[in-house]
C-alpha cells in the first residue's frame, strides 16, 4: 500500500472582477453574459458569490422594492442609496447604477453630472440609461468623461405613458427598422453594451448580429449576447402577475408567507420563544435581585 499523500487538487483559478472589456471578450467568443438586479446588500452578495458576470442595479426598484406602479417616481437619491448597498456587497460583477427618469433627459450637462455621481458617491463601475438616437449625444459626453454606458431600447420602462402602457416594440418592419437605427447609434456614440426588451427574437438577433458592442435580452430570445432577469420575478417574490418571459427559479413567496403564518401561530400559541430562545439567569443571581428590590419573601 502506497504512504504517499494523495496529491492536492489545484487551486480553483481566482476570480476576477468583471469589467466592459470582459463583456466585449465574452460577446467575441460567443459566450452568453449573465446579469442580474440587486437592490440592496444581502442580495448583492448572494447574487455576486453565485458568479453572475454583471448586477444591474434597476431603477425597477421602484416597482419590487418601494411598491411604485412604475418607474416614474424613482428619484437620483433613490438610486444612489440602494446603489451603495449593492457596492458594500458585490466585489467581483461589474456593477451597473440606472438612471432614473428626468435624471439625463434635461440636458446633457446634467446627464454627465448625474451618471458622474454613480461612480464617485455610489461604488457603480458604469451607468445605464433609455433611449437611442435621442440619447446618443448625451452619451456620447457621458462616455467622453470616462463614464462608461449602457443603452436600453425596445419596452424602456420611462417611456411607458408615451408607449401606450406596457407593450412590445419592433413588430412592424418601421419600428423594427428604427431600433436597428437606434442601437447603432448607441453603439457609435461609445455605449459598451445595449439592452434589448421586449423586442421580437428575430430582430434581436439580428441587431445583436449587426452590433460590435454585446446585447442583453430581457425577453428577446435567446439570440442576445447575454440575458438579464429581475431576481425578483426570478424569485417568485410576489404573489402576482409575472411577465411570460420571465422564468421563476424558486417560489420564495411561498416559503415566505409559510414561515410568517408558523411565527405568529407559534407565538400565539405561546410556543415561540421557547427555552432555547430565551435567556438564563442563575438562581443565586435572581434570589439576590429579589432581596435587593426588598421583595425576597
Amino acid at each position: 500500500m502506497s504512504t504517499e499523500a494523495p496529491a492536492k487538487a489545484a487551486p480553483a483559478a481566482e476570480r476576477k472582477k468583471f469589467t466592459t472589456r470582459s463583456f466585449r471578450l465574452k460577446k467575441n467568443k460567443g459566450e452568453p453574459i449573465t446579469m442580474l438586479t440587486a437592490y440592496d446588500y444581502p442580495t448583492a452578495v448572494a447574487v455576486d458569490q453565485a458568479g453572475v458576470d454583471s448586477i444591474l442595479v434597476g431603477d425597477s426598484l421602484g416597482m419590487v422594492v418601494l411598491g411604485y406602479q412604475n418607474t416614474l417616481p424613482v428619484t437620483m437619491e433613490d438610486m444612489l442609496h440602494h446603489c451603495k448597498a449593492v457596492a458594500r456587497g458585490a466585489s467581483y460583477a461589474l456593477l451597473i447604477g440606472d438612471m432614473p427618469f428626468m435624471s439625463y433627459q434635461v440636458s446633457v450637462e446634467q446627464a454627465v453630472a448625474n451618471a458622474g455621481r454613480f461612480l464617485q458617491e455610489a461604488g457603480m463601475d458604469a451607468v445605464k440609461l433609455e433611449g437611442g438616437v435621442e440619447r446618443a449625444e448625451a452619451v456620447r459626453q457621458i462616455v467622453a468623461a470616462g463614464i462608461p454606458v449602457m443603452g436600453h431600447l425596445g419596452l424602456t420602462p420611462q417611456s411607458v405613458h408615451q408607449l401606450g402602457g406596457w407593450r412590445s416594440q419592433g413588430r412592424t418592419a418601421s419600428a423594427a427598422k428604427r431600433l436597428l437605427d437606434d442601437a447603432l447609434a448607441l453603439e457609435a456614440a461609445g455605449a459598451f453594451s445595449v439592452v434589448l426588451e421586449s423586442v421580437p427574437d428575430r430582430l434581436a438577433e439580428y441587431i445583436s448580429q449587426r452590433l460590435s458592442i454585446p446585447t442583453i435580452g430581457i425577453g428577446a430570445g435567446v439570440g442576445c449576447d447575454g440575458q438579464v432577469l429581475v431576481t425578483h420575478d426570478l424569485l417568485g417574490l410576489f404573489d402576482r402577475f409575472t411577465p411570460s418571459f420571465v422564468k421563476q427559479y424558486a417560489q420564495i413567496h411561498e416559503v415566505m408567507n409559510a414561515a410568517f403564518t408558523g411565527y405568529i401561530e407559534d407565538v400565539e400559541d405561546k410556543r415561540f420563544p421557547a427555552e432555547e430562545h430565551t435567556v438564563s439567569m442563575k438562581d443565586e443571581q435572581w434570589d439576590a435581585f429579589l432581596k435587593e428590590v426588598g421583595d425576597a419573601g
